[in-house]
């Protein structure tokens, strides 16, 4: 089935912009969520049970909001498409290095890759400002919940 059973409230310019930005945003923030959960895996060292919970709680926002971006492509009359070829082929994500990490070289590679998707996401805001006003909410709500976990992420470096 290729043409949307959902009729989109957007023109189709704009729906195209918007579902743009909602399908980036969806596989970044699956790949956010492995990511997050391969570190949790393979933390070691001191305070590694404290990053080793953080990074169950990061994996966690990014699932709700995984599923969040999803119901809102569909709501556009945008399919969603999660699957790991696509997430692998797509994500802007810095790659995770494999094997144990120590908490600090944890911390340092989480960190960077947040910076890396909330900048990916404040592009996607700028974008959706005029095609969508709806999803640019949620992108803002995404982007304030990351930024306040980035910001805990560097705290434990200070």
């Amino acid at each position: 089935m290729g043409k949307s059973p959902i009729k989109s409230p957007l023109s189709e310019a704009d729906k195209e912009i918007t579902g743009n930005a909602l399908q980036a945003t969806l596989v970044d923030l699956v790949d956010l969520s492995l990511i997050a959960k391969q570190a949790h895996w393979n933390v070691v060292g001191a305070n590694f049970r404290s990053a080793h919970l953080q990074l169950d709680e990061l994996v966690d926002t990014a699932r709700q909001y995984v599923d969040e971006v999803a119901e809102r492509a569909n709501a556009i009359g945008v399919s969603p498409n999660g699957k790991a070829k696509v997430v692998v082929e797509s994500s802007g994500l810095p790659e995770y290095p494999d094997n144990w990490q120590s908490v600090e070289s944890t911390v340092a590679a989480i960190v960077d890759i947040l910076a890396a998707l909330i900048e990916r996401l404040r592009k996607r805001i700028d974008e959706t400002d005029k095609s969508d006003l709806v999803t640019q909410d949620l992108l803002i709500a995404i982007t304030q919940e990351l930024e306040k976990a980035h910001w805990m992420w560097q705290a434990q470096q200070a």
